[in-house]
């Protein structure tokens, strides 16, 4: 079995940051946040994030939009105007229609690791994305929660 692994940054030092990330077996992170510039990103924004990894563990850098909710969606559930479920259903559909499991081989994913801000996992896209690719691509990953 391959190795999907999902991380969230917040309430996380970039000593145990990187040090998490160092002791798994992934080897690149992939960006799937909606905004990956905002200056609540600290030491994970866009440009900063991909010179730590490349200079702290030699590993890449990939930023995929397509893997992120849109404005409205994650608007909608921040100002509680939807729930959690119509937020997964609408998230959900959003990957099928972007046809994200097209975008992205197994290889691609294998060893690498989702990133979006959330501290767990449970109510967080991330989770939803690694569950949905690993579905679409036939069960093939052990999905695994850095936290």
């Amino acid at each position: 079995m391959l190795n999907l692994y999902t991380i969230g940054y917040t309430e996380k030092s970039a000593e145990y940051f990187f040090n998490t990330l160092k002791h798994s077996s992934a080897n690149k992170i992939i960006d799937i946040r909606l905004n990956n510039v905002s200056q609540l990103s600290g030491f994970t924004k866009k440009n900063d994030l991909s010179f730590f990894l490349k200079t702290i563990l030699h590993w890449d850098y990939f930023y995929f939009p397509e893997l992120a909710p849109t404005k409205d969606i994650l608007d909608n559930y921040k100002h509680k105007k939807i729930t959690w479920e119509e937020y997964e259903s609408s998230y959900l559909k959003l990957l099928h229609k972007r046809g994200v499991e097209k975008c992205m081989t197994k290889e691609t994913l294998k060893d690498s690791v989702l990133l979006c801000s959330e501290k767990n996992p449970d109510f967080c896209h991330r989770r939803l994305a690694a569950e949905y690719l690993n579905k679409e691509m036939g069960s093939c990953f052990s999905v695994i929660h850095l936290i």
